[in-house]
């Protein structure tokens, strides 16, 4: 998809997204500014262009079973194409891990994985992780406790994109 200009309207309206999207389009419209008609179309061409990407429930981590958060930093024996590409596709697959990065630096990847307990985490390193071809090392850090987490972003308010 090209990439789409986003203005005033356009700001407005993905910031009360990020902040209910159960919202009613007429009371997005109101919170836009806009009549429901042109708020449902700009919405629709926002959803169509790949800016907003979907729509999801956010849960408690905590309270749907799964309190441990560890960040594990990984090297891989090679940063050819192939060996990347292998590593995330396996990571694409495993849904303890919640959010991966490609790093700069002395590490490869970073992982946060949630789990139930240390128990659950070290049967994911031993069954899955370990058993990945071409990882050089897995350094693990757990969470001692959350001080921000947020799906919101901060929408840039500057010029014209």
């Amino acid at each position: 998809m090209p990439k789409r200009a986003i203005d005033a309207i356009d700001r407005r309206l993905l910031a009360a997204l990020q902040e209910d999207a159960r919202l009613t389009v007429q009371q997005l419209a109101e919170r836009a500014g806009l009549s429901p008609s042109p708020c449902a179309r700009r919405v629709r061409l926002l959803e169509e262009t790949g800016i907003i990407k979907g729509y999801v429930a956010v849960l408690d981590q905590v309270a749907v079973g799964l309190p441990v958060s560890v960040f594990a930093s990984i090297k891989l024996e090679r940063q050819r194409e192939e060996e990347l590409d292998r590593f995330a596709q396996a990571v694409a697959r495993w849904p303890e891990v919640v959010d991966c990065y490609l790093m700069t630096g002395q590490r490869d990847y970073l992982l946060r994985i949630v789990v139930e307990d240390l128990e659950a985490y070290e049967r994911f390193l031993k069954d899955k992780l370990t058993r990945l071809g071409g990882v050089a090392s897995i350094e693990s850090s757990f969470a001692l406790g959350q001080v921000k987490r947020s799906n919101t972003l901060p929408i840039p308010h500057g010029a014209e994109r």
